[in-house]
């Protein structure tokens, strides 16, 4: 549904019901899309947070490689004495 801004100040109430229901409320304002109601979403729980940032790091876990040392990759260019080879 589309609606302007200038109607919609009447039908507020009424519009942030549709959009609670799910039904899509665009504001227009010349005719142009200025914004959309859309419900927020429940918090998620701490548990549910937990369990979301766990799977996140398996995830990332999963994912290295093994390489060379960021510590050592340049010493290539240096002699044994630490000076530019």
């Amino acid at each position: 549904m589309k609606i302007s801004v200038g109607e919609a100040e009447g039908q507020l109430a009424d519009l942030v019901r549709r959009a609670e229901t799910g039904d899509e409320v665009i504001l227009t304002r010349q005719g142009r899309a200025a914004v959309r109601l859309v419900p927020v979403k429940a918090p998620q729980s701490v548990a549910e947070r937990e369990r979301i940032l766990a799977a996140a790091r398996e995830e990332g876990r999963a994912k290295i490689t093994p390489g060379p040392s960021a510590a050592r990759s340049q010493d290539f260019l240096y002699d044994d004495d630490g000076l530019p080879a």
